[in-house]
């Protein structure tokens, strides 16, 4: 039976919300005085956070919250907020009766944005009513439309997935120089995900190789690492038909439309001859 939460004029109910980063990080934490154990997971007291209403509704637009507080614990660190450990985490809002564990959730959905400011945090939350204003037929493109070693593309990611030591740091740049990846321009498109180090666990996007072979990560890393870490690099893909035919082999799997005449066919002019 479901209960009426807020139903008698006194009652043992908390606020909780539960954080899964991409790094596999699992941090929870309750408006209640006390931690409480909630699903196997500490969710440590923080009154000082504190979520905005949440708007539901029976239709399809998207529900809103927000959450604010300060950094008052160890596990919400303003270098982890500018690294982007919280980025895209998942997110779960609810109710926890605290002397007997009975909990319901309010709300589910990912981190969209992450702001601090003055000593405090603000965190804008989507809810997993975003995944519907996702396209459900997709649309022609001339370049393939499949993540690389995803759906659709059916490649094993491991046959693209090194481990590599990185032997060099450009302070400036946040060029990376790793041991045993050449050629290293296979891997720009790519992702970098340490291993070792202040950054481990952060996954960064590679966008571009120097001409030494360094790879340059899409932003350098607040802590650089030293020398020695290790890292999982995986290659990439431009999403071209060439390079799925000639160096992937996989043009059986392409998922775009490159012979397909586009819309500035229209806008031609007659050619006399």
């Amino acid at each position: 039976m479901t209960r009426v939460w807020f139903a008698g004029p006194l009652e043992t109910v908390a606020t909780y919300w539960r954080i899964q980063r991409k790094d596999g990080v699992t941090l929870g934490f309750t408006s209640h005085d006390r931690d409480v154990w909630l699903d196997g997971v500490l969710h440590r007291a923080s009154p000082g956070m504190a979520p905005s209403s949440v708007r539901r509704s029976a239709g399809l637009e998207e529900d809103s919250l927000s959450v604010s507080g300060a950094l008052t614990h160890e596990t919400i660190a303003p270098a982890d907020l500018a690294a982007g450990r919280f980025d895209g985490a998942r997110v779960r809002v609810g109710l926890v009766d605290w002397e007997s564990g009975e909990h319901a959730a309010l709300f589910v959905g990912t981190i969209g944005s992450v702001g601090q400011e003055d000593g405090r945090f603000t965190a804008t939350l989507a809810s997993r009513k975003a995944e519907l204003l996702r396209q459900a037929v997709p649309r022609t493109s001339p370049v393939c439309r499949a993540a690389f070693c995803g759906p659709g593309c059916n490649l094993n990611p491991q046959a693209f997935t090194t481990e590599a030591v990185l032997t060099s740091v450009d302070p400036e740049s946040g060029a990376c120089g790793f041991a045993g990846i050449a050629p290293a321009d296979r891997f720009v498109g790519g992702t970098l995900v340490w291993l070792e180090g202040a950054a481990a666990g952060l996954r960064r996007v590679i966008v571009d190789v120097t001409p030494e072979g360094s790879l340059i990560p899409v932003e350098p890393e607040p802590s650089a690492p030293l020398p020695g870490a290790r890292a999982r690099l995986r290659q990439g893909c431009d999403h071209t038909l060439a390079t799925c035919a000639e160096r992937f082999g996989n043009a059986v799997n392409f998922r775009g439309e490159p012979f397909l005449p586009g819309n500035d066919m229209l806008a031609r002019y007659p050619d006399p001859a």
